[in-house]
């Protein structure tokens, strides 16, 4: 009797036991279900936003196209204008060479407008490969660099830079913002804005009202870690918050915060600057 009772014993405990199994199991499974659920919806934001991106690259390039079809238009006027004058010669000599050197300069306009269009399609790669250039395949891991509308984006995870609840840099920040002040030094004449963001989770501290003081006070963090350590010039440096106002993904979830809880360096090249990218304007179209 002692035996069967010892066994049921046995047997409920590990019945409770396999159950306690299961349940942390299906909590993991939830767990995973939920970061992949993010994904997707971050994967989608970002295909939403490339595809916003490559409808205007194809309205710009139409554009170019608009224009060289009409000035080839124009120049099928104007060599059937001459084609005229060659053939009656009534307009006389100075009318003939005017008709041949417009033809000149709509055959050269056209070959500008080709050109700005292959440029306009590359402007993106150009930017992203001179602004990255000073740093090695092993060093630009960990930190994501994209170009927009001819922007660059230096995008860092807040556990990247700082103390933990905290705006102080921590130790481990440095290999991390020597590999950015490279590429700010190599483009010397670029504007820098320093950015921080945060989660919707209030901050909880006597020093720091809310989460607009915090992600203003990590961009300066990092802005003066930059100038005191770095050497970059504070001239070009500007640091701004933008509190939990400008989020990338959901802060449902944490997978969603921690994506929030970034700061992001925005590389902006002045106006002369993207035209020695993209290449003077074509003379005709500024007369």
């Amino acid at each position: 009797m002692k035996n069967k009772i010892l066994f049921a014993a046995l047997f409920a405990a590990a019945a409770l036991t396999q159950s306690c199994v299961s349940k942390k199991q299906y909590a993991a499974l939830q767990t995973n279900y939920d970061n992949l659920q993010q994904k997707q919806k971050d994967l989608e934001k970002s295909y939403d936003l490339t595809q916003r991106e490559l409808e205007g690259s194809r309205t710009r390039v139409k554009s170019l196209e608009e224009q060289i079809s009409s000035e080839r238009s124009n120049l099928a006027s104007l060599q059937d204008a001459l084609n005229k004058c060659l053939a009656g010669n009534t307009q006389g000599g100075a009318n003939i060479a005017k008709l041949v050197d417009e033809i000149n300069s709509s055959n050269k306009y056209i070959k500008q407008l080709i050109s700005a269009k292959g440029k306009s399609d590359s402007l993106n790669m150009v930017l992203t490969n001179n602004l990255t250039r000073s740093l090695s395949r092993e060093e630009m891991q960990g930190v994501d660099v994209q170009v927009l509308k001819g922007v660059v984006y230096i995008s860092l995870s807040d556990n990247m830079l700082y103390k933990s609840g905290s705006y102080e840099i921590s130790d481990q920040a440095g290999s991390t913002l020597s590999k950015i002040s490279k590429i700010i030094k190599d483009y010397s004449d670029y504007d820098v804005l320093i950015e921080g963001n945060t989660d919707n989770v209030p901050i909880k501290q006597t020093n720091i009202r809310n989460n607009w003081d915090l992600s203003a006070l990590r961009a300066s963090s990092v802005v003066q870690t930059l100038q005191n350590t770095y050497g970059v010039d504070p001239k070009r440096l500007t640091a701004g918050g933008r509190g939990e106002y400008n989020p990338i993904a959901d802060n449902s979830t944490e997978a969603g915060k921690i994506k929030n809880r970034r700061t992001q360096i925005i590389i902006t090249p002045k106006l002369d600057q993207f035209m020695d990218l993209i290449g003077k304007a074509p003379e005709t179209a500024n007369k």
